[in-house]
């Protein structure tokens, strides 16, 4: 017999989880809720262990979200350090790591994803590190004294983060990729030719079209051997080489999981299992901004909107389908800050407007002669006729 019994589980220690939260108390709810983390810490955003945490220039507590202190005073029991390690999407019943159970009447997976890790020779020498949770990142900064070079194994944003961050720290950094250039796969040619020739004139180096064939060192990793026959020196290894959504509870319940990997949802982000929702990386859904087309995005502000988005449906005052188009943003350094908009898998067709070379522009993403996505550096477009554009399946007048 269940030892609790809420009116919504919360599954997931992120800003999904907490957002849901928040927006339950905004709308005055008034019922039992439990959320469940499997970090020590509240809920917190991730983007900071790459840039100012990993820099040492913010707290930890500056990068909780709610604020500090916030669920001693909400009416939402938080529990961190514990998982959810069964689910009976029927019985309405979850099991948690303590042992106890739950009965619950509604609830919200958001459980995130986990890094992908590199296999190859040597991964068993010191100075590796992947950057996901804050402890990461305190690794990495532990390890800074007498280390000259680094290697950021990964082209997308943890790698050139990281690496925008760790050149600001004095390091001497090389960025290895896949990649003929950084962010390439998600902002295509034109953008990232731009943005390796900012990491250039800031000192990082740009190693693309290769990768990691085995790390090499005594007890500790002293350099990079790459398929491509070079040997890059690094006395530490930042990996970022990607995520993949954590729906081993998903499964395991028995919810269908979708093509990209994801809980398969609706248009209102309900998982098909009555009284169940999923939020956050591990939700794939039918966008109705994308006209029905199944996604799923990994952007921390998303995550924030389908958590209160779900909420909101929970109590009944979603009053249509959930309609944002994702939103994500990122800087490197204080070099390059850009905000996106999407996002598009595929396009044909790139539209520049605005001045690259004054560093403030941004980039239209077409396929069949509509927007699929946009990009802006620096301010360069304006995101609400973006996502007009995208949702209406118009063209910039740029083009």
């Amino acid at each position: 017999m269940a030892e609790l019994d809420v009116d919504v589980l919360l599954v997931g220690g992120g800003v999904a989880c907490a957002s849901a939260a928040q927006t339950l108390v905004e709308e005055g709810f008034v019922g039992s809720a439990l959320l469940v983390a499997r970090e020590p810490e509240p809920p917190y955003e991730r983007p900071p262990i790459t840039k100012g945490y990993l820099r040492g220039e913010e707290q930890r507590a500056d990068s909780y979200s709610p604020s500090a202190g916030w669920f001693d005073e909400a009416p939402i029991e938080l529990r961190t350090r514990t998982t959810v390690t069964k689910l009976d999407p029927e019985a309405r019943e979850a099991t948690l790591s303590s042992g106890e159970g739950v009965r619950f009447g509604q609830a919200l997976l958001a459980t995130g994803a986990n890094v992908r890790r590199l296999r190859v020779p040597g991964t068993e020498l010191e100075g590796l590190h992947y950057l996901r949770v804050f402890g990461n990142a305190d690794a990495v900064r532990d390890e800074l004294d007498g280390v000259t070079d680094v290697v950021c194994v990964g082209g997308s944003f943890i790698g050139c983060e990281a690496g925008a961050s760790l050149a600001q720290l004095g390091k001497r950094v090389t960025i290895l990729m896949q990649e003929h250039e950084p962010l390439e796969r998600v902002f295509g040619k034109r953008f990232a030719e731009w943005t390796r020739a900012v990491l250039d004139e800031h000192g990082v180096e740009v190693v693309g079209d290769d990768e990691v064939e085995r790390f090499a060192g005594d007890g500790r990793v002293e350099r990079v051997v790459t398929r491509g026959g070079r040997e890059l020196p690094a006395q530490l290894v930042v990996c970022g080489v990607g995520v993949t959504p954590d729906v081993a509870l998903a499964r395991g319940a028995g919810l269908a999981i979708g093509e990209s990997g994801g809980v398969r949802c609706d248009e209102r982000l309900r998982t098909g299992t009555a009284g169940i929702w999923a939020a956050g990386d591990v939700c794939e859904y039918a966008s109705a901004a994308h006209g029905g087309a199944r996604i799923r995005v990994e952007h921390v502000e998303h995550a924030k909107a389908q958590g209160s988005y779900a909420a909101r449906d929970m109590l009944g005052r979603a009053t249509g389908p959930y309609e944002e188009v994702p939103y994500f943003y990122s800087d490197l350094a204080d070099w390059v800050s850009l905000e996106y908009v999407g996002p598009a898998r595929e396009w044909d067709e790139e539209v520049v407007e605005g001045d690259m070379a004054g560093g403030r522009f941004g980039v239209w993403y077409l396929q069949d002669g509509r927007v699929r996505a946009a990009l802006s550096v620096a301010g360069g477009l304006d995101l609400d006729r973006a996502r007009d554009l995208i949702t209406t399946g118009g063209r910039p007048a740029a083009g």
